[in-house]
């Protein structure tokens, strides 16, 4: 009876905090790409010239990821907003036990008890809360490149690499998981990811040859679609940049960050390629720092190295990382006038991305456990 109140305890925290949340977004994202593939599939319009009505937001993914949300256009917003918390609360529960599995096997926990906990505080998890309340699809892509890494990457499979490639083919931030196929030398895998993600583009600019052209040519490039740099939900090392007096050399101290970064991780990859759990938080982690726009909702990618540091070890830096970042503080530093110490506070998730980028645990803990690396880069 403990464990059963426990975990209904957890859970009404856990659906009070997305309340919460969801009174302040209000499925913002969904009601954007309701409104641009309703354009799009039912109007007859160009989807990249939709904006919603009083805001410079308009739909900026490829045209594959329009193709996918083709069904968007002939369903109530309510259903759609239903199909998509779903969608999050069904793909955070898969990667919760799909990472968080074999640590509570390891441990010898009561399963349904320690997944109950687990799932509850990954659902209370900034990112996830965010991503359920602006109505985002990043914990679905997270799954696919997941399922891909765990089950396809890691056991030299013939199909690994597909789901990187269409994730690639609907957001394009997943590409940096083409890097670590390339910096890990598993070149099946990334031949059929760079197969995948091309294949599903040329479908969709067969279908929808205007659409592509436009985006590739035109909506692409636009960072005013996607919203402010400098606003403080953009986590990334470019927002981070933005929210200082530098403008004049900000782009150039950017990229020689990125460069930095870049080279940081791969020199830690590529010393521990069988480690593919690791590759998979570690690469995630980079997607974070080094995407110009990191809003706090696509900061789920950090999820596996939170659990990799909680699973080996690191537990001081995977829980307070979490703690740090579901508590809601950064936010403080949102508006003027602004607490003490904005450098720290307003960019909370950057320096535990960096953090995490550094001190990771990554080395199988077995060689039993991963395939070895000249299977997996045949």
């Amino acid at each position: 009876m403990k464990r059963i109140a426990t975990v209904l305890g957890l859970a009404s925290v856990t659906v009070g905090l997305i309340v919460l949340a969801g009174i302040r977004n209000e499925f913002f994202d969904s009601k954007v790409y309701y409104g641009a593939v309703e354009y799009w599939f039912r109007d007859g319009g160009m989807v990249y010239d939709w904006m919603r009505a009083g805001t410079p937001y308009g739909f900026t993914y490829p045209p594959f990821a329009g193709l996918v949300m083709m069904p968007m256009a002939y369903l109530p917003f309510p259903v759609v907003v239903v199909l998509a918390t779903l969608g999050t609360v069904i793909t955070t529960a898969l990667l919760t036990w799909w990472l968080a599995g074999p640590l509570i096997r390891r441990k010898g926990w009561t399963p349904w008890f320690a997944f109950a906990v687990a799932l509850c505080l990954a659902l209370s998890f900034e990112p996830v809360r965010e991503t359920i309340t602006f109505g985002q699809v990043n914990t679905l892509l997270l799954a696919l490149v997941t399922a891909d890494m765990l089950f396809g990457v890691a056991k030299g499979r013939k199909w690994a690499g597909a789901g990187i490639g269409l994730a690639v083919a609907i957001k394009l931030t997943p590409g940096v998981f083409l890097l670590y196929l390339l910096v890990t030398r598993r070149w099946r895998a990334l031949t059929t990811a760079i197969g995948a993600a091309a294949g599903a583009t040329v479908l969709a600019g067969a279908l929808f040859v205007d659409q592509s052209r436009e985006f590739w040519t035109s909506a692409l490039w636009d960072t005013n679609r996607v919203g402010l740099l400098y606003y403080l939900s953009n986590q990334s090392e470019r927002g981070f940049l933005a929210r200082l007096p530098i403008e004049t050399i900000e782009s150039k101290v950017w990229l020689a960050g990125v460069v930095a970064t870049l080279g940081f991780w791969a020199w830690r990859v590529a010393r521990a390629p069988g480690d593919v759990v690791g590759g998979l938080a570690l690469t995630g982690v980079l997607g974070c720092l080094i995407s110009p726009v990191t809003w706090i909702h696509h900061c789920v990618w950090l999820i596996p190295a939170l659990i990799k540091c909680v699973s080996e070890g690191r537990v001081w830096l995977g829980a307070s990382a979490y703690l740090v970042m579901t508590s809601h503080v950064t936010w403080l530093w949102e508006k003027r006038p602004r607490p003490p110490l904005e450098l720290l506070g307003g960019n909370i998730y950057v320096w535990f991305s960096l953090a995490l980028l550094i001190w990771t645990p990554l080395g199988a803990r077995r060689s039993s456990e991963v395939p070895e690396p000249d299977k997996v880069s045949a």
